[in-house]
């Protein structure tokens, strides 16, 4: 099957509150639904979740859906529910990307505000080859990476285009984008500037992975990609500070300290990055997690971010999200999503103000289902 848009759409069961595990002060305002439910809707498994609100307000919640088991390779398409009433409902789910048995996913999308187009990065490999194959050499394939765009507030999306050329260089084997979200930058030289953070491995180097950026200065038409950071971290999320440097978070791979989020800056707007540096408040059990903006970067008054991730060195449990309120140099206040299994997660602005975290979760594993919460900001206490 050749690579293309496919737009399908399936009836999905109707949204279940799920329990308030925050606690019984919040009860009445924290408002938790299960968005994807793993065996339902023709897949065996719903992971790598990514959530973003469009200039108009649309919150688009983004998935894989995984075919035939919870694999990270096989029959994998990339789908989305939409929500126009501020996270409160969603729309059936349709498929983004579908490419037969191969793999489609890691989305990190990125709204230009220029145009109000969502710019969606993602990535592709053939469905027979796993990463261990891909990152060893012996594999038919390699990984590319894709971009497709909606104009529309991803009621549909363009066909995907192939910019495996600018975003990766030919030496490195394995490589994802986000997943999570992108951001356009606000303050400097480079105001308008898409930023997307990345991973990869270079050829002949089966442990060592490096966290990137790539980044358009045409609203997504054309792409390059930064100078990798350190190694030793790989999946990772981006904001623009307000003194205009760009703030790495990472999920650490090989080092003892991958108990923690490992951090860098970048002082020119995502091309090269400073030394890895380790947050000791942010406890992390080697797992994708999220930062965002919750103030804009040129907004004024507090300079305030929120961090998600399963908050526990050992184990992927306690969904929780962290309040700065100094651009990420402190992580004073916190709000319990999910206590027990809980991964990947991803947050957004909503558009009355309130926070939407889009994460993984379930009672005996965390990849029972996709869940969503809403909350304010004055319930991260």
């Amino acid at each position: 099957m050749p690579l293309g848009i496919v737009v399908v759409l399936f009836v999905a069961r109707s949204v279940t509150a799920m329990a308030d595990v925050a606690g019984p002060a919040n009860e009445a305002r924290l408002s938790q639904d299960s968005l994807f439910v793993s065996g339902e809707g023709g897949y065996h498994t719903y992971r790598i979740p990514s959530v973003i609100t469009t200039r108009a307000g649309t919150v688009l919640a983004f998935c894989e859906g995984r075919r035939n088991s919870a694999s990270d390779t096989g029959d994998i398409d990339l789908v989305v529910r939409r929500s126009t009433d501020g996270g409160q409902t969603f729309s059936p789910t349709a498929v983004v990307w579908d490419d037969g048995p191969n793999t489609c996913g890691n989305p990190c999308p990125v709204v230009d505000e220029a145009s109000g187009d969502v710019v969606l990065p993602m990535t592709h490999n053939l469905g027979e080859d796993h990463e261990g194959i891909i990152i060893g050499g012996t594999s038919k394939g390699t990984r590319t990476v894709w971009v497709t765009r909606s104009a529309d507030d991803g009621v549909t999306w363009s066909p995907p285009e192939d910019i495996t050329a600018q975003a990766k260089d030919p030496f490195w084997t394995w490589y994802a984008t986000g997943p999570g979200v992108g951001i356009q930058l606000r303050l400097g030289l480079h105001a308008g500037r898409l930023v997307i953070p990345c991973d990869h491995l270079v050829a002949g180097d089966t442990v060592n992975y490096y966290s990137n950026a790539i980044y358009s200065d045409d609203g997504g038409r054309t792409w390059q990609r930064g100078a990798p950071t350190d190694t030793g971290v790989n999946e990772c999320q981006v904001v623009e500070r307000t003194d205009g440097s760009l703030l790495l978070n990472m999920r650490c791979w090989t080092s003892i300290q991958s108990i923690v989020r490992a951090v860098a800056v970048s002082d020119d707007a995502g091309e090269t990055w400073g030394a890895l540096d380790f947050d000791a408040a942010l406890p992390d059990p080697c797992c994708q997690a999220c930062l965002i903006r919750y103030t804009p970067s040129d907004a004024e008054g507090p300079p305030l971010l929120l961090f998600s991730n399963a908050a526990n060195a050992e184990r992927r449990i306690r969904m929780t999200v962290r309040l700065s309120e100094d651009d990420g140099r402190t992580w004073g206040r916190s709000l319990l999503l999910h206590e027990g299994p809980s991964a990947y997660s991803c947050l957004a602005r909503l558009p009355d103000g309130r926070v939407g975290c889009l994460y993984e979760a379930g009672d005996g594993s965390p990849y029972e289902g996709i869940a969503f919460a809403r909350f304010s900001l004055d319930q991260v206490r």
